[in-house]
C-alpha cells in the first residue's frame, strides 16, 4: 500500500471514529516549520525574520573577499579538484536553512515545511510551489530525487555514507517528496538530507558529475556566477529574479549586488592585498601578525576597523596528525612519545605573542570536552563494552597534554618520551634513533602547504632532533597538497577538524572505520576503531541533550586515548578586519560573523 493512500485511509478513520482534541493535535505535530537536533526549534513558525539579521538592511554595492590556493573546478560536492564554496553558498539552495544562532536547527527554504515521526524513520518535504531555477524552470521534488542520488553515488564521503542509510525516496507529488530511513538509528539524518544543496534535473549531466569543471552550473539561490578566470577570480552577481527574496529566513540576507572571489597563492601576499584595500572582510589567523601587522594606514586612518569577536561554539581540534596507516606511527607508544617533545609554552611565546591557547580535547572550551570531567555513568556504560579502549587517566579526566617548561629544551619531556620509545622497540644508537631490531631509523615527512605551517613544523623538527628523530618538512603547493591528502599520501600533517556545537554525521567522515579506507574523507590519522565506530553511532542515537553530550564526552576520550594526533593550539577570540564602509547586525549568531547579513551603504 503507497504512503499516501495510507494516510488517507487514516483520515477518513479518524472523520469516522470522531475522536476529539488529542488526536488532532497530534497530527498537527507532524507538520514541522523546522527541525532541531535535539528539542524544539528556538523560532516559532510565524517568525519574520532571523535574529541575526537586519530585515531593513539596503542592497546593493559589491564586496570582495580573498581565498588563498586555487581552484580547478565550481563543484565542491564531489572528490576530484579543488574547489571553492561559492557554488553551495551562493548559487544553489537546500530544502531548509541552517540557522547559525542554534547548535544544529534548520527552517524551511526549497521546503515550505516537514512531516516526521518522533522516531524519525521518515522525513517528508513539501516544496515550495514558487520555486525556480535561474533559468525559469521550476525546481520540483524530482530535481531533489535527482541531486539525492547523484550524491550519493558520486558526492564526497560524508553524502555517500550519510545518504547510503536511506531505504528509498518516493517523490509522491512535483512538490512532496518522502525518505524512508527505517533502521538508520540516525537521527541526523533528515537535517542532512534537508541541507542538500539540490542541482536542476534538466541541466545537469549524470554521467559528467563527478568529473571537474570550470562551468557554471545552474541553480535556485540568489546569485549567479557571471565570470570565471582559473586560479585568479570568480564573480557572482545577485538575480533580479530570485524566487525566494521575500521569504523570512532570507530577510536581510544577500544584501550585495555583486559577490567578487580573489585568490592567492600564498598568505603573506593575500595580506599585502588586504593593507592595499583590494578586498573588504578578513578571519586573520596569524598571531604574530594580528599582534605586529595591523599598524598599515588605511587602519590608522580609519578606512579598515579590527574587531575581536569571542567565539561561543567549541574550539576543534588543531594538531599534528599521524598517519597510523604508516608502520612508523602504528604503535600508540610511539605516538604518545611524539607528544612530550612539542613544547607549547615555548611556541606561544616566542612565535605567537602568547595569543593562543593549548588544545587538550576534540571539543576544546565546551561542555563537550571530556579533559577535566571524570566519565558519568552513562559514558562508562558506552564504554564498558570496550575494555582497554580508553586508559584509566582519560576515564577519570586526568589526563592533560604534556607541559614542558618552557625552556624549549626539558630534559624530562625528553626522558620520557625515549622511555615509551624504547617500551615500543626503539633505542638511540649513534644519535640516532633506530628499531631496535632491523636498525632503521626513525625518520619521517612533514607535508606542509603554507608558511605558517612550514615554521611550526619546522620548530618541531628540531626538536625531534634532540632524541635523534629525522623530521622532513616539505612545502608543496596547494593542489598537489589536497591531492596527496584525499589519497592518504603523506606521514604527518598539521590538520584542523572544526567542532560545532552539534558534532554529526561528520564525525563518521572523520573517524569511522569505514572512512579510514575511504579516498577523499576526513579520517586522515587512519582511525579504524570499534569504540570510535560505537561512540559516534551513539551520538547519532541520542534523543536528548543529556545523552548526546554524554556520548560526544564518550567519543573525545576514545580519541584522545589513541593518540591519533599532538594537539597543538586554538584562537580563543575570532579576528576580523573590514572595510570601515561595510555594515553589520548589532549582535553576530552563534556561529559568529558572517558576510551574509551584512550590507554596504548606498551612496
Amino acid at each position: 500500500m503507497s504512503r499516501s493512500l495510507t494516510r488517507i485511509l487514516g483520515l477518513i478513520a479518524s472523520l469516522f471514529l470522531a475522536v476529539p482534541g488529542p488526536v488532532a493535535a497530534a497530527e498537527a505535530d507532524v507538520l514541522r516549520h523546522g527541525i532541531a537536533m535535539h528539542g524544539d526549534p528556538a523560532l516559532p513558525a510565524d517568525f519574520s525574520h532571523l535574529p541575526y539579521a537586519n530585515p531593513d538592511a539596503p542592497k546593493g554595492g559589491r564586496i570582495t573577499l580573498a581565498i588563498q590556493g586555487t581552484f580547478d573546478s565550481l563543484n565542491p560536492l564531489i572528490v576530484l579538484g579543488v574547489a571553492p564554496p561559492a557554488v553551495p553558498d551562493y548559487v544553489l539552495q537546500s530544502l531548509m536553512m541552517r540557522s547559525r544562532d542554534e547548535p544544529f536547527t534548520v527552517y524551511g527554504l526549497i521546503a515550505r515545511s516537514a512531516e516526521m515521526p518522533d522516531d524519525r524513520s521518515s522525513v517528508t518535504f513539501n516544496l515550495d510551489p514558487r520555486a525556480r531555477f535561474s533559468d525559469g524552470h521550476p525546481l520540483t521534488a524530482e530535481d531533489v530525487r535527482f541531486t539525492f542520488e547523484l550524491l550519493r553515488k558520486f558526492g564526497k564521503p560524508f553524502h555517500r555514507s550519510s545518504f547510503g542509510q536511506v531505504r528509498s525516496v518516493t517523490a509522491e507529488t512535483p512538490h512532496r517528496i518522502t525518505f524512508d530511513l527505517s533502521g538508520s538509528n540516525d537521527r541526523e539524518l533528515p537535517l542532512i538530507i534537508a541541507t542538500m544543496p539540490i542541482f536542476p534535473a534538466h541541466a545537469t549531466d549524470p554521467d559528467r558529475f563527478d568529473r571537474t569543471t570550470l562551468t557554471p552550473p545552474v541553480g535556485s539561490g540568489p546569485y549567479a556566477i557571471t565570470e570565471v578566470r582559473p586560479g585568479e577570480r570568480i564573480v557572482l552577481k545577485r538575480r533580479k529574479d530570485f524566487w525566494a527574496e521575500d521569504l523570512p529566513i532570507l530577510r536581510g540576507l544577500y544584501n550585495f549586488d555583486e559577490i567578487r572571489y580573489d585568490f592567492y597563492r600564498d598568505d603573506n601576499t593575500m595580506f599585502e592585498a588586504f593593507r592595499a584595500g583590494l578586498y573588504d572582510f578578513r578571519l586573520e589567523g596569524d598571531p604574530a601578525r594580528w599582534a605586529t601587522g595591523y599598524t598599515f594606514s588605511r587602519l590608522l586612518s580609519g578606512r579598515t576597523v579590527r574587531e575581536t569577536v569571542p567565539i561561543r561554539l567549541p574550539k576543534g581540534m588543531n594538531g599534528f596528525v599521524f598517519n597510523t596507516r604508516r608502520p612508523i606511527f602504528g604503535d600508540p607508544r610511539v605516538r604518545e612519545a611524539l607528544g612530550y617533545m612539542f613544547d607549547f609554552d615555548w611556541l606561544n611565546r616566542n612565535l605567537y605573542y602568547g595569543l593562543l591557547t593549548r588544545a587538550d580535547s576534540y571539543f576544546s572550551g565546551s561542555e563537550l570536552s571530556s579533559t577535566g570531567q571524570p566519565a558519568d555513568e552513562r559514558e562508562r556504560g558506552l564504554l564498558a563494552a570496550f575494555p582497554g579502549a580508553v586508559r584509566d587517566d582519560f576515564l577519570e579526566g586526568r589526563w592533560r597534554p604534556p607541559s614542558p617548561d618552557g625552556s624549549g629544551r626539558d630534559r624530562s619531556m625528553a626522558r620520557r618520551a625515549l622511555s615509551l620509545l624504547s617500551e615500543a622497540g626503539w633505542v638511540i644508537r649513534d644519535d640516532v634513533l633506530r628499531n631496535e631490531r632491523t636498525g632503521e631509523p626513525f625518520t619521517f615527512e612533514m607535508l606542509v602547504s603554507s608558511s605558517q605551517q612550514e615554521r611550526l613544523a619546522l620548530n618541531f623538527a628540531q626538536s625531534l632532533e634532540r632524541i635523534g628523530i629525522s623530521a622532513r618538512v616539505r612545502l608543496v603547493d596547494n593542489v598537489q597538497y589536497w591531492r596527496r591528502l584525499s589519497q592518504f599520501d603523506f606521514d604527518m600533517v598539521q590538520w584542523v577538524w572544526p567542532a560545532s556545537a552539534s558534532p554529526g554525521n561528520e564525525q563518521r567522515n572523520r573517524w569511522s572505520s569505514d572512512a579510514a579506507d575511504r579516498s577523499g574523507s576526513l579520517n586522515f590519522a587512519g582511525v579504524a576503531s570499534p569504540a570510535v565506530d560505537r561512540m559516534v553511532d551513539a551520538l547519532l542515537e541520542a534523543k536528548t541533550r543529556e545523552e548526546f553530550v554524554s556520548s560526544v564526552r564518550a567519543l573525545d576520550r576514545a580519541l584522545l586515548s589513541g593518540f591519533y594526533v599532538i594537539p597543538l593550539f586554538y584562537v580563543g577570540d575570532q579576528w576580523v578586519a573590514y572595510d570601515a564602509d561595510l555594515r553589520k547586525p548589532d549582535r553576530a549568531p552563534l556561529f559568529g560573523p558572517s558576510i551574509d547579513t551584512w550590507w554596504r551603504p548606498s551612496r
